[in-house]
Parts: structure tokens; C-alpha cells; sequence
């Protein structure tokens, strides 16, 4: 018996051995943008502070609400980044929760870099259409496309009957790459027939005009993100607001009814949660089973943990999210944040970096 538990043990990866002692009633919540990377570059302490939550068997996940990249594809990348092994297990990007919208629509707009297609079809949409594949079909739906043509044929696909069925949902992956025609392709499935391409909704539609004719999601509302510029770029959040007010003026001051998830929201904080409960279980059995996917918009009966830290750079989503879902919450000045900054709550500490965090969090 025992040395079959000893071969057992063996097959898993070391990390995953490591935890096999696991006690510690913790946790950490770590963003990555601003906190353990900057653009592609590791900041300074990362990988300790990674490294010494492994050392002392304190099971952590990594909640950002970037993307554009499938998991494994991130996890990869960062672990050879910042030297410390990861399980894509560990990671939930902002557009992770659109895993669980699948059995519910079948053709969507999938908005974004390029490679959010590969992501939405990989999570198990059946149709998936790139809106540089609507302005393939027809240019003039964009006439002020900012991608070239050669670009376009590259990135785009030619779609039989692309205006034969209708849309069935809009999801924002990431940051736009083309804001112009993405907004306007975005305007015209929004206020269309029933979800179909190259029609206006009659006036005359039984529904409110703050429904949209097909539904729109977006993975995140970070109004601003760091990057290695000295100034904050703007994000997925201001596309948002973008949207939203061309909506409103299109359709008689109407307020667009969307969804919206990723930091700060309450789903996206419930959805870590079970993730986070569910790897703690992971590396104390020592499965190598893949975590299940939860549910959307359920939260957690029970939670092992007595303190769950989240650490973060920027306050309006990182900081005031994990606040108010009752999580402790550590604020990094490597992002985002800058001294004297307005703050939406207090955080239970402001530290200059992650691994300071770490250190001062665990005692």
C-alpha cells in the first residue's frame, strides 16, 4: 500500500507532490498585469512571491482580467516567464466565465485580438465569427477600417451564408483592435432584425429599446490599464462606454442592457472562488483531474479558507471587488495605482511591490 502511494505520488508533477501536506487555511488571489508582469516583463519579486507561497503550501490562483490567449497558452508563457511552474488550473482571465455561456448560444460575434477566435472555438462554440470576417464579406460595412486589406485576408475567414442565420450573442474577449469597425458592426447586430446581418429592427418591436436585439457581453470594465508607458492606456472599459453611448443615441436616450464580468463583479469573484476551492482540493488529493467548470452567478456553500488575499494595482477593480466580496485586499503600487490616487476603500495594505505583499499578508 505504501509503496504504491509512493509510485502514485511520483506521478505527479513536483509542484503537485509538494502540496501533498496541505494545510494552510489562506489564500491568494494574484492579478497579473501591474502585479507580476509589466507588458511581458516579470517585475521585480514576482517569482519569489509565487515561489513562497509554493514553499509554504499556500494554494494561490491568477484572476486578471486580460486575455485573448487560451489558458494553458498563458500558464505556458508565464511559467517560463517568471521561472515557476503553473497548472492552467490556476489561471481565470477575464473571459474564462464564457466557457460556461456554450450550451446556451451557437453563433456569436467573438470581439477582439485576432486569436480570440482560436479561444471561443476551443471553449466549444459551434460558429464563431471574427467581425474583420464581416468586413471580408463586405468592406463597405467599415469603410474606415484601420486593418489593411492584406491583413485582413490573413486574419479573416470567408463564411458561407454569414447573413443566412442569425447572431446569437456578441462577446468582447479583449481589447479591440479595430474600434471603428468593430463599434459599428457592433451598433448594427445590436439594432438588428433578431441578431441577422444587414437589417434595422422595426420600430414597432413589442421589446424595450435598452434590449438589444441579440445579447452583448463584455469580459471586463477596466477603464484603464498599465503598461510600460509612463501614463495608463485606456481598455476594454472605455470601448465599453463607447458602445453604450452610441446605443443610447441610436435608440432615443435608451440605456443598453448588457452583462458585464471580470474584476470587480461579484459572478467573476464567486466564479474564482470555486476555483480556488476546487484547486486547495486538487493539491491536497493530489488529482490530476481537471477542475470542473462552475456554474455562473452561484456562489460558494462553503469555503475552507479564513482569509483569502487578493493582490492587485488597480483599486477600481481589483481592490473594491475582492473588498466587497469580503476577501482581505492588497494594493500594489508596481500598476496602475500611483500615491495619492482616490481609493474606493480601504485596503487591508498598500504594499510597493508582490512580494512585499506576500511577506507582510502571511506574517
Amino acid at each position: 500500500m505504501f509503496k504504491a502511494r509512493q509510485q502514485a505520488n511520483r506521478s505527479l508533477p513536483r509542484f503537485l507532490r509538494s502540496y501533498r501536506n496541505l494545510h494552510s487555511d489562506i489564500a491568494f488571489a494574484f492579478d497579473i498585469d501591474g502585479v507580476l508582469l509589466r507588458s511581458k516583463e516579470p517585475i521585480p519579486g514576482a517569482s519569489e512571491a509565487l515561489k513562497l507561497c509554493q514553499e509554504n503550501k499556500i494554494p494561490f490562483i491568477l484572476l486578471t482580467n486580460g486575455g485573448g490567449t487560451l489558458e494553458n497558452q498563458r500558464t505556458a508563457f508565464l511559467s517560463d516567464a517568471l521561472r515557476v511552474p503553473l497548472s492552467p488550473s490556476q489561471i481565470i482571465q477575464s473571459h474564462t466565465p464564457f466557457k460556461t455561456l456554450v450550451p446556451e448560444f451557437k453563433k456569436v460575434l467573438a470581439v477582439g485580438s485576432d486569436s480570440v477566435r482560436e479561444v471561443a472555438e476551443t471553449y466549444g462554440f459551434e460558429r464563431v465569427v471574427h467581425p474583420m470576417d464581416i468586413v471580408r464579406y463586405e468592406p463597405s460595412i467599415a469603410p474606415f477600417s484601420g486593418i489593411s486589406k492584406d491583413v485582413r485576408m490573413e486574419i479573416s475567414r470567408e463564411i458561407p451564408g454569414l447573413d443566412k442565420e442569425p447572431f446569437e450573442a456578441i462577446l468582447v474577449f479583449n481589447d479591440p483592435r479595430d474600434w471603428g469597425a468593430d463599434i459599428q458592426i457592433i451598433l448594427d447586430i445590436l439594432n438588428s432584425e433578431g441578431g441577422m446581418l444587414n437589417t434595422v429592427r422595426q420600430s414597432s418591436s413589442a421589446a424595450p429599446l435598452s434590449k438589444p436585439s441579440v445579447p452583448i457581453y463584455f469580459s471586463n470594465n477596466d477603464l484603464v490599464w498599465a503598461n510600460q508607458y509612463s501614463l495608463n492606456r485606456i481598455g476594454q472599459g472605455a470601448f465599453r462606454t463607447v458602445i453604450e453611448t452610441l446605443y443610447s443615441r441610436l435608440n432615443s436616450g435608451a440605456e443598453l442592457e448588457d452583462t458585464i464580468i471580470g474584476k470587480p463583479t461579484k459572478v467573476t469573484y464567486d466564479f474564482a472562488h470555486h476555483v480556488l476551492i476546487k484547486w486547495r482540493e486538487k493539491l491536497a488529493n493530489g488529482s490530476k483531474n481537471d477542475i470542473p467548470l462552475p456554474k455562473l452567478g452561484i456562489s460558494p456553500e462553503s469555503s475552507p479558507f479564513s482569509k483569502v488575499f487578493m493582490v492587485g494595482d488597480n483599486p477600481a477593480s481589483d481592490i473594491i471587488g475582492a473588498h466587497n466580496y469580503g476577501w482581505s485586499t492588497c494594493l500594489v503600487r508596481s500598476g496602475v495605482y500611483r500615491n495619492g490616487d482616490p481609493l474606493p476603500c480601504d485596503p487591508t495594505l498598500i504594499a510597493d511591490n508582490v512580494l512585499e505583499a506576500v511577506k507582510r499578508a502571511i506574517g
